[in-house]
Parts: C-alpha cells; structure tokens; sequence
C-alpha cells in the first residue's frame, strides 16, 4: 500500500467533511481514525476508489462520534441524510487546509503540528516521535491548535507567507524515528506548488531540493557534523540540485523575487561549485545584499558577514560584523571562524569555546570544542 498516496488524501477528506457539516476538530479526528483503519484493511482489501472510501469511513466515523456526544448530553441530534455512495466529489480544500492549520493566531509549534497531522495526514505518534516528545504531550498541543481554530471557516483567506515559514519549520527539523521531516516538507511543498501560482512557492521548493541535494554528506562517522568546506561534494544528489536550479531559474524569470527565491540562489551557486575556493563569493554577497533588503534580518546580516569574508578577506568579513549584535546566535561561531583566518589564533579559539557553550544541538556543540582544540595546536605565526 502506498502510504504516501494515502496522506495525499487527508486534505482532501477533511474538506469534504467540513463541507457537509462537521468542525474541523472533529472532521480532522474522523479521517485519523479512518486512516488507522486503512492502514489494517487496505493491504487484504484494497478499495477501487481510495478517496471516497475515506470519505465514507471517516463520515460514519463523525456520525457515530456526533450521535454519541449527543446521546451524553441528552439531546436529539439532528444530521443531514447520509450522502450517497459513490465517487468522491473532486473538490479540493487542500490549499484551505494549509491555510487554516498555519493560521497566525497559532504560535509556530502548533502550527507545525497541526498542518502535519491535517494535511500531512501523520499520526500523532508519528510527529511526537519525530520531534522527540512524548506522545501525549503533542496530543495536547494538537488539541490546543484545534480549539483555537476551531471557530474559522475553511474558506477564511490565508496568508500564504505564514504557510510558507511554517513549512520551511518543517524542512529544518530535520528527521526521526520513522518520519522524514524533511522530505515530509519537500512533498507537502510539491503539493503546494500544483495548487498555488506563486514563484516565492516555488523558490521555496528549489531552497529544500538545494538543501536536501547535501543531505548525505552533512555527517561523517557517529554523525559527526562536517562544514561545507569539508564535505565530500561527490555525495551531493545532482538529480535534486539539478530540478531545483530548473524550478529556481523558472521563478527568477517572473521577477517577483522573495526571500525564499533568494535564498535558493544562494543554495545554487553553492552547489554549482566544485569546492569552497571556487565558490563565486562575490555573486553570494550580492544575493545577501537582496536577501537583507527584502528581510532586514540580523541572521542575514550575520551570514552575510562570512560570504564577505570569503569574498574580500577576513578583516573585511569582521568590519560587516560591525552591525551585528553580539547576542544573536552564531555570533561568536562566525567570529571565531573570521578570527582564525585573519591570524588571531588566541582569540579565536576562546571564541569556538564560548561558541561551543551556547551551542543548541549536541552535534553542533562538539564540532565547535573540536574546532577550538584543532586551533589551539595550530603553531603560532
């Protein structure tokens, strides 16, 4: 059983419920537990027409809940007739969904949660897993979510940039337990790009594809974390960095540029060099200097300073971290690294340790102490 296939259809469910009546907390729990039972059934009995199995699963599955909350209260429930069985309706609410899940009232965890369970179609374990909490307490988060939203109607306008950061959220995660993250995002991205004719969309399926392209060369042995400069670039998947350089040049060409398109430039000339001393660092600095136009953000700010340093030497990289604030994260990494390369050896290494203090994930602290480690023996000029 495609189970791929299978999560391509919750969006699609959830819209054809609400549709006929239900709130979307309670369409949203009816096609979980229509999938749970698919997931048993389908294998020995597959159905001709998937969709619409799914919807009359999950339909009688909100009946059944509907008329037993009503039989608790004590009320007489009242519900449309059953539709008829048959082809499932082709509309599709999935765009709504994306809209709905990534609301801006929901703080951005929630967000993530919800739109990969709604429109993801993953369980809830499967999430919790992935991002290594207990399954009740992303239950808790998911149900938080649902009770905030659910007031809106499906067809309330969205903002497609908050769909957008809620998805690039997804991507950075990363993966675990059973669930890609990542290539969770890159699927529900493709989905986005058929439904939306927007090229910052698009630029932000080619930044995932750039991304993704490294994926295999990012860890060495007992995952330790190897910098771009390091990595084995005969590992990088030129299938992946090849269709995102096509869908990237296809949205440049619309001259609507985005963030997200500028930063998948970014991620291109990355990859279309053969080693970092080959990088066109001049063309990246430029493509920052868009990126903070567009963004304003410090963290552009900051990266920015390091492709200056590449591009016109390190003093030059420490004189743009003059407008950088000291507190942001990476500040130090970034300093210590322009430091080595200028030749201030001493202080670069304290600033890898006090980098390495600050670090936010194991595998980032331990690269930075062996970083400071390797540069205290490096003889003194």
């Amino acid at each position: 059983m495609n189970e791929s296939l299978l999560r391509e259809l919750v969006p699609a469910v959830i819209g054809v419920l609400v549709r006929r009546g239900a709130d979307f907390a309670s369409a949203e729990d009816a096609v979980q537990e229509a999938l749970i039972r698919a997931l048993a059934t389908w294998p020995d009995d597959p159905p001709r027409d998937p969709k619409a199995w799914l919807v009359t699963a999950a339909w009688h599955r909100f009946l059944d809940a509907a008329r037993a909350e009503t039989s608790r209260r004590g009320r007489e429930l009242t519900v449309d007739a059953e539709p008829p069985a048959g082809q499932a309706p082709a509309t599709d609410d999935t765009l709504r969904l994306y809209f709905l899940c990534a609301h801006p009232t929901l703080p951005p965890g929630s967000a993530v949660a919800l739109t990969l369970r709604a429109v993801g179609g993953l369980t809830t374990r499967q999430i919790a897993t992935a991002y290594l909490v207990p399954e009740a307490t992303m239950a808790q988060r998911i149900s938080r979510a649902k009770r905030r939203i659910a007031g809106l109607p499906l067809d309330q306008p969205g903002d497609l940039g908050t769909v957008l950061r809620v998805l690039y959220l997804v991507f950075n995660e990363g993966y675990g337990g059973d669930v890609d993250l990542a290539a969770e995002a890159i699927r529900l991205t493709r989905q986005l790009v058929a439904l939306t004719d927007d090229p910052e969309v698009a630029g932000l399926l080619a930044l995932m594809l750039l991304h993704h392209a490294r994926r295999a060369s990012r860890t060495g042995p007992g995952g330790r974390l190897v910098p771009l400069a390091e990595q084995d670039r005969s590992r990088w998947d030129t299938g992946l960095i090849t269709e995102g350089v096509a869908i990237l040049q296809a949205a440049l060409a619309r001259d609507q540029l985005g963030e997200y398109q500028a930063q998948a430039a970014i991620a291109a000339l990355h990859a279309d060099a053969r080693s970092t001393s080959e990088t066109d660092w001049v063309q990246i600095v430029e493509w920052y200097d868009e990126l903070l136009r567009i963004t304003g953000s410090p963290v552009v700010r900051l990266n920015r300073a390091v492709a200056v340093g590449e591009a016109d030497g390190p003093r030059a990289g420490l004189a743009a971290l003059a407008d950088v604030s000291p507190d942001l994260p990476r500040y130090a990494a970034v300093t210590a690294y322009l430091r080595e390369r200028a030749g201030d050896l001493e202080h670069a290494a304290d600033l890898y340790v006090e980098a390495s203090r600050a670090a936010t994930s194991v595998q980032e602290r331990d690269h930075l102490t062996r970083q400071a480690a390797r540069v205290r023996q490096r003889p003194r000029p």
